[in-house]
């Protein structure tokens, strides 16, 4: 690009605002074809806004093309700074809204993969409540993982987040939800789904491909599996279980999750009074974040659900 004299104005209207929003779904995405999906709007739409935006900015933001799409270094500053513009801008509108008795704005909320079928529903139960004290409420949520949702909330991009304990961070408060229990499973089409579980020591464990996961775990989930021999890792729950279902592999997934396969006799647990952890789930905010009536009704609601268990 030239280097003439063209930046984004001294006001920032709503045009420009939609530029950066456009953009900061494109980085979030990883390209502009998934980014298609999130606006719903299509993809010559997407880069003429982000060509647009880079015509005022004057500066490169993005790589396209056959190699892949790749974020460049001015690219990666404009979206940290558009982050800082839009939560500016909420936490603006909270405060705004803090003056009526109408819960109006958005609530940013960042959950770790497969908590839906968590039997007791507190996330859910006190989103329902959120959404009927304020109907215009805006309920945004992401799910990423749990050292993503803490750097989030820490920036003020997202309200609240939901992650297992694994460590207690300084800028961050703690709200206990629930307790996880994870089992060892096998598919039906393992060797190991007809044998009998008194015959299956540590030594023959080992003998089995293992799938493991590729996130941060406490030290005692560590030593239920260590013994397992790792021939495979994922970086969620959900691809934990592809692995399991192929036959191929045995691995732990937290029971409410695989209760649908076992139910169906597609999986069942090995060795359940032996081999299982727990895990703790908190609901996490920033200290000292500014008062937000949205996220403090949220909040209310989500201790009530402790009350009605």
């Amino acid at each position: 690009m030239s280097q003439k004299d063209n930046f984004l104005p001294r006001q920032i209207g709503d045009a420009h605002i939609r530029l950066l929003r456009i953009f900061k779904v494109v980085v979030e995405s990883g390209g502009f074809a998934a980014a298609e999906v999130q606006l719903n709007i299509s993809r010559p739409a997407i880069s003429q806004a982000v060509t647009e935006l880079e015509s005022l900015i004057n500066a490169r933001l993005c790589h396209r093309g056959r190699s892949g799409f790749s974020v460049t270094e001015e690219g990666e500053i404009v979206y940290q700074a558009t982050l800082q513009l839009l939560t500016g801008l909420e936490d603006f509108r909270s405060q705004i809204n803090a003056i009526n008795r109408d819960l109006k704005g958005e609530l940013n909320i960042g959950i770790t993969d497969n908590m839906v079928t968590v039997p007791q529903m507190r996330i859910t139960r006190a989103l329902a409540a959120l959404k009927d004290r304020g109907p215009e409420v805006v309920i945004n949520i992401r799910m990423i993982p749990p050292n993503d949702i803490e750097s989030a909330v820490l920036d003020g991009s997202l309200h609240i987040g939901v992650v297992p304990d694994l460590r207690t961070l300084p800028g961050i408060e703690y709200q206990p939800l629930y307790q996880e229990q994870s089992l060892l499973y096998c598919s039906y089409q393992h060797p190991l789904y007809p044998q009998d579980d008194r015959r299956l020591s540590d030594k023959k464990l080992v003998d089995y491909d293992a799938v493991l996961p590729a996130y941060a775990q406490a030290a005692q989930i560590k030593k239920q599996q260590m013994i397992l021999k790792a021939s495979a890792s994922s970086t969620d729950r959900e691809g934990i279980a592809f692995l399991i279902l192929s036959g191929r592999y045995i691995g732990f997934l937290p029971t409410h999750y695989a209760q649908r396969w076992v139910t169906e006799g597609r999986l069942r647990p090995l060795q359940p009074e032996k081999r299982f952890f727990h895990t703790h789930y908190s609901a996490i905010t920033r200290k000292g974040a500014r008062p937000n009536q949205i996220l403090s009704a949220y909040l209310e609601e989500l201790a009530k659900t402790a009350d009605e268990e």
